[in-house]
């Protein structure tokens, strides 16, 4: 009955995939508001971040059996290893981004990424695009010019459109190079990636100021358990069972809850303001990139 029980886990269905997809993507679009609520360095939240979720994923691979299947991807642990320290960085820019921008517009400008990942198939992959194709690269980049020329009359909002672009550059870096690694467990691939964030961030921050998790009141504390569990040890989970059961295309659809729930709850929560032309700039973006997507 167990071993039955942990086949549907590992296997879901087409119907409980969407589901777990649909609970993934939503949690993902409240991150910001838990980063809000930790007042620590960016870090350090990126950090911690990695580190609850290497531990919990630590009980979750134990409890599949899945640790011996990482001796079958020793050739890919180096690959894996640079990524995590990159998707280190790119966390730790996201997460500045927050305190410099609102939410809704530090999430509209790391949604670029889509385009630099094009931009990188056809620059480095010598990938060739359909006139469809070229067309929509197209527009989703004039809509990231329009969100950052309506952005850069507020220095300090101009500062977190910065960090969240750098922050999407990064993304589109790990995501190209998950890619390359072929057909490799989503999970595995992510739980050797925390710990080498973990590795490369903890003698960052002892560097760079050390630690002031002992400064954190009991709200900061729960946001950053919440945080780090939650939405990424637990989400990360459904997110990558999710996705082996689902096609592409659904897959890129439904990732667009993620900014739409931002955007939503820095404006209905936080009383955060967006200008229409942000909001323009965003949604052609947006719009475009998944138009592409679909192609």
């Amino acid at each position: 009955m167990q071993a039955q029980e942990s086949r549907q886990w590992q296997n879901p269905s087409p119907k409980a995939s969407r589901l777990m997809l649909v609970t993934a993507v939503m949690a993902f679009g409240t991150v910001g508001l838990f980063v809000r609520a930790i007042p620590l360095p960016s870090s350090e939240i990126a950090l911690f971040r990695a580190l609850i979720a290497f531990l919990f994923l630590s009980l979750f691979l134990g409890a599949t059996g899945r640790f011996a299947q990482l001796k079958q991807q020793r050739r890919q642990l180096k690959r894996f290893a640079v990524t995590g320290a990159v998707m280190a960085v790119n966390w730790m820019l996201l997460f500045e981004a927050y305190r410099h921008a609102t939410i809704a517009l530090a999430t509209l400008v790391y949604y670029a990424a889509p385009t630099f990942m094009v931009l990188a198939s056809v620059l480095l992959l010598k990938e060739r695009l359909s006139p469809w194709q070229s067309f929509c690269f197209i527009m989703s980049t004039l809509g990231l010019v329009l969100l950052l020329g309506a952005s850069g009359t507020a220095g300090g909002s101009m500062q977190g459109v910065l960090l969240a672009l750098a922050s999407a550059v990064l993304y589109a870096v790990v995501v190209m190079s998950n890619k390359a690694a072929g057909q490799v467990d989503g999970i595995l691939r992510t739980y050797v990636q925390f710990g080498a964030a973990v590795l490369l961030m903890v003698p960052y921050v002892l560097l760079t100021g050390g630690f002031h998790l002992h400064q954190l009141d009991l709200r900061g504390s729960l946001s950053l358990l919440i945080l780090g569990l939650f939405h990424t040890g637990f989400c990360y989970c459904l997110y990558f069972l999710a996705i082996v059961r689902l096609r592409g295309q659904q897959v890129a659809i439904m990732s667009y809850i993620d900014p739409l729930v931002a955007v939503l709850l820095s404006v209905l929560l936080l009383g955060e303001a967006i200008s229409p032309w942000q909001l323009a700039g965003g949604a052609i973006m947006a719009v475009f990139a998944l138009l592409n997507e679909r192609t």
